[in-house]
């Protein structure tokens, strides 16, 4: 008998919280979407309270730390949802993320369903990313505080991406080998190896394009260390107009990007070209993140916030409608994807 709570908190809430992931979820292999739809909403949720920034830094760590609890099975009587309702839910000028946070209680419920592997295959991803919540808490000063904080060397930038990406590609490797087994034909550990890659090239392209943005609450992602090497500061990084300044930086921080895409073409390409839905789940992203770097490169403002290389919505939708007719050949990925890393490079 299908679980209407199951259906809601999957179908609906998901898709209002997140209607590019629900694409990508909706063309998964039906095994894998519940715990992938599940730890996605869970860290969703973790995101929203770390990200609250009209509650106190310490305030929210307390309750992301709760919620990590939660989700490893600690007993709770109710209290953390209280909680969540009285400090962080009503902040929310999204009603979607309002009425996430109050599902928390069917959600741990849903995942206390999943069968055990799933179960902790959930709790591990969700509580590596909520680390990554935590290192930005502790790290960075209050939004609010107009002082701005730098990581200190690329290693630190580096562990920052695996912890709020690179794990998802560990997940979502595991979630491959747990529910379509015999699919690929790769070691485990060389497809998580690259998963890894493929997570942090993603979140290396929101680093870049959000730069300016979270430079303007207190957040200088990119390291002091090359910042000093390249004669800046993260307070150079607040003028717009350095971005031309600032290019070599970039430029070097690109090519690292790069690197990462290409285990992510090798990680798409060790999916067999029959499994549709797994390779098309892999392919938009790679696709998304490479125009977003043709945006960037081309950008003479990146470091505006008010000029954020972002792909359109229509864009998006062409993509994904070519994606179509190419993902069944291995040829027709690799040059799409080898195309636009020498569109991008050319441009460094």
């Amino acid at each position: 008998m299908p679980n209407p709570t199951r259906a809601f908190l999957l179908g609906p809430l998901l898709k209002g919280v997140s209607r590019s992931f629900y694409l990508t979820l909706r063309v998964l292999p039906a095994g894998m979407r519940d715990p992938i739809g599940l730890a996605y909403l869970l860290a969703r949720a973790a995101d929203t309270i770390a990200d609250t920034s009209l509650i106190s830094p310490e305030q929210r760590l307390a309750l992301l730390l709760s919620l990590r609890d939660q989700v490893n099975g600690a007993a709770d009587d109710g209290a953390l949802i209280r909680r969540m309702a009285a400090e962080v839910a009503g902040q929310q000028a999204q009603s979607d993320e309002k009425v996430l946070l109050e599902s928390l209680g069917p959600a741990l419920e849903v995942l206390s369903q999943l069968s055990e592997p799933d179960r902790k295959a959930v709790r591990e991803i969700v509580s590596t990313l909520t680390e990554g919540m935590e290192f930005d808490l502790r790290t960075f000063p209050d939004e609010r505080s107009g002082r701005i904080a730098a990581l200190r060397e690329y290693d630190e930038l580096d562990r920052y991406t695996y912890l709020v990406a690179g794990c998802v590609g560990e997940f979502w490797t595991t979630m491959t080998y747990a529910h379509m087994p015999g699919t690929l034909k790769e070691r485990p550990e060389t497809m998580a190896r690259r998963g890894v890659r493929f997570g942090k090239a993603l979140q290396m392209t929101n680093v870049l394009r959000d730069c300016g943005k979270d430079l303007r609450i207190g957040r200088c992602y990119l390291p002091e260390t090359l910042l000093v090497r390249h004669g800046l500061s993260a307070q150079d990084l607040l003028l717009p107009g350095n971005s031309i300044r600032a290019r070599p930086l970039l430029v070097e921080l690109l090519r690292k990007t790069l690197d990462h895409f290409r285990d992510a073409l090798d990680y798409t390409l060790a999916i067999p070209a029959f499994s549709v839905r797994l390779r098309l789940a892999c392919l938009w992203p790679i696709l998304i993140g490479l125009e977003t770097l043709l945006l960037l490169v081309d950008n003479d403002a990146w470091l505006d916030p008010q000029k954020v290389s972002k792909v359109r919505r229509n864009r998006v939708y062409q993509i994904i409608a070519s994606s179509l007719f190419m993902v069944p050949s291995n040829a027709l990925v690799r040059n799409s994807i080898e195309q636009r890393i020498r569109r991008i490079e050319a441009r460094l």
